[in-house]
């Protein structure tokens, strides 16, 4: 008997530190002030010469805190209670991996680099701000020239919806 009650307290414990330890499933549970229900994200600024990648990082970042935030999102920084400004610094694509036959690149790395702040509205206290927000993602290309083109916006797309998902979780967990 003694056995038993040994391993059932034991087994009580570990179950009372398991649910106790403060494990969440991420982006569901946020670190912002409880006084925070309205972020305003406004346009990224582009400052690359990259043709409307500011407008995909923006539209991803909204869809993100649309979809795994209950925050109400708006455009206009006066109407949130918290506004996430930023700029887009540069974009590079270099060539990672190559075909050993054509010699043409298969994989382009790409790398975002943003300033971000998030401010809240009333005390005008900053959140979170960075001056090095630094994203960056391999994706696979043709080596058909015409391909390349075509799946050139499919990627970008990717691209916005991952950079949004690290911006997202950073700028709600990581306060």
């Amino acid at each position: 008997m003694r056995g038993s009650q040994i391993l059932r307290a034991t087994f009580a414990a570990t179950t009372m530190m398991i649910a106790g330890c403060g494990y969440h499933v991420a982006g569901h549970d946020t670190a912002l002030p409880k006084g925070i229900h309205v972020i305003a994200v406004t346009a990224l600024e582009n400052q690359t010469t990259s043709f409307r990648i500011e407008q995909k990082l923006t539209a991803a970042t909204v869809h993100e805190f649309l979809t795994k935030t209950s925050y109400r999102i708006v455009s206009n920084p006066n109407e949130g209670d918290a506004v996430l400004r930023g700029k887009v610094l540069s974009l590079d694509a270099v060539p990672l991996l190559f075909d050993t036959k054509t010699g043409r690149a298969t994989t382009m790395l790409v790398t975002v680099q943003c300033e971000v702040t998030f401010t809240e509205n009333a005390s005008q206290k900053v959140l979170y701000h960075t001056d090095n927000f630094v994203f960056r993602n391999q994706y696979e290309i043709s080596t058909d020239l015409k391909s390349f083109f075509e799946e050139q916006d499919p990627a970008l797309d990717r691209l916005a919806q991952d950079f949004a998902q690290r911006l997202v979780a950073a700028v709600t967990e990581n306060y």
